[in-house]
């Protein structure tokens, strides 16, 4: 977990939202509706709530579209070394993240883990890191 998070760090994002669950069955057909009618829907579901998950909220400038880079591509094997898929994952439905793959999904996503919102705060090396 300390190895994603400085991941993103590193590049500039800001940690608004973090905390540590594990999820019953409902919430992760709930988080992966949009994928119920894929045939890997069931595994995605058994491998979301066989453990404790992370949930991540990150703010910046392009953090979406650089999150997903940073990632890497879903099929682990197809991944860049270097990505956090690239790095730790083999498996495509064993691939260690996830990423919102749009603005509009991150929002809705955001509103499903973190009801009770997230932090409102600016790092001090906010100027350092961003033009304005």
């Amino acid at each position: 977990v300390g190895e994603i998070i400085s991941r993103f760090e590193k590049k500039g994002f800001y940690l608004k939202g973090l905390k540590m669950n594990c999820v019953d069955r409902s919430f992760a057909e709930k988080h992966y509706e949009d994928l119920s009618s894929k045939p890997f829907f069931a595994g995605l579901v058994e491998y979301i709530i066989s453990g404790p998950v992370v949930a991540m909220v990150w703010e910046g400038k392009g953090v979406v579209a650089t999150g997903r880079k940073i990632i890497g591509a879903t099929n682990p094997l197809a991944s860049d070394p270097g990505t956090i898929r690239g790095d730790f994952a083999i498996e495509i439905g064993r691939n260690v993240i996830h990423g919102s793959d749009a603005v509009e999904s991150a929002t809705k996503e955001i509103a499903l883990w973190f009801p009770e919102g997230v932090a409102n705060w600016q790092s001090s090396l906010h100027p350092w890191v961003y033009e304005s």
